[in-house]
């Protein structure tokens, strides 16, 4: 997720600032656009925090199509987007959903959870990002709503209770699904997945298509840059991200390249005893001739980037 809602303090800190007036909101519409013959995506067009505007929805959701029912990839912020999410589902098949699988523990891929809640629906995650989003979620819930003036609601907390913590492969009806852990690359436990025989790879927030590597006070840079290289050797022919558009092939090496750079940067800066303020306006001048172009966000956000970046390897 976004810089945002990268730590549960910060959750706290939002539902003590946003002022929780209700709203009628237009009830959601969603529609799904087709990637290839059986998989399809639910494509958020805002990219930010969840605000009474955009009512919460700033998140992507995937879906495959078996001949035994459907895989939905992430739900969304709230069980409101949920059942947006199911009915576009619904708009394109009439098999039934019968998984749910949650790339990672931030709230605005998982709260609507609560729309596909059924005995006949296995939810699908990690045990670290499960455990995650048992501790984050009530906070998440009530932060969400105030942040959106009542539009999120109070949604109910579905945690998966199917576990893949390790490299696993799975049949989906008719569909060869692969599992990779992220390393924490991103977040606790998150998980990218694989269609081997389409060559389709469900990234999560791992990277996007015009934005700087989303950076949390949880996740593992050098994990991130492992797995990218990771998914970079699958060859994916489509990348679909947790946020934004499809992402180009060439965006997996730009993000490793950029963080690389900026990860020795910090890690020279750090050994020569230079200040924060310095690694970051010698950061922001070395890497913003390349990047700047490639990333709408790099000057509003190389300034967090860095400072995180610093925090971590204080920490290592």
């Amino acid at each position: 997720m976004l810089k945002l809602f990268q730590c549960m303090s910060f959750f706290v800190f939002l539902s003590s600032t946003f002022v929780s007036a209700s709203t009628s909101p237009t009830p959601l519409k969603f529609s799904a656009t087709k990637v290839s013959d059986n998989v399809y995506s639910i494509v958020a067009p805002s990219y930010g925090r969840p605000t009474a505007e955009n009512q919460g929805w700033n998140s992507n959701s995937h879906f495959i199509v078996t001949d035994n029912g459907v895989l939905v990839i992430d739900t969304g912020s709230s069980e409101p987007i949920g059942q947006a999410i199911k009915s576009a589902i619904q708009d394109v098949t009439d098999r039934p959903i019968r998984w749910v699988v949650n790339s990672h523990s931030h709230a605005d891929h998982w709260l609507g959870n609560g729309a596909f809640k059924s005995p006949d629906v296995e939810f699908i995650s990690t045990s670290l990002a499960s455990q995650t989003m048992a501790l984050d979620g009530p906070i998440d819930v009530k932060a969400f709503k105030k942040m959106t003036k009542g539009a999120t609601g109070e949604s109910t907390l579905v945690y998966p209770t199917s576990m893949i913590d390790k490299t696993h492969k799975r049949q989906f009806g008719n569909v060869d699904v692969e599992f990779y852990l992220a390393q924490n690359g991103h977040s606790p436990g998150d998980i990218y997945l694989w269609l081997p025989k389409q060559r389709i790879a469900f990234s999560g927030d791992l990277l996007s298509k015009n934005y700087l590597p989303i950076m949390t006070p949880r996740g593992d840079v050098p994990n991130l840059i492992t797995t990218l290289k990771e998914i970079e050797q699958l060859a994916p022919v489509s990348l679909l991200a947790g946020h934004g558009e499809r992402v180009p092939k060439r965006a997996l090496s730009r993000d490793i390249a950029f963080l690389t750079a900026a990860w020795k940067g910090v890690k020279n800066g750090l050994s020569q005893a230079e200040s924060v303020e310095s690694i970051v306006k010698r950061l922001q001048s070395s890497l913003g001739p390349k990047y700047r172009a490639e990333y709408q966000d790099f000057d509003s956000s190389i300034q967090y980037l860095v400072e995180m970046m610093v925090e971590k390897q204080h920490r290592a």
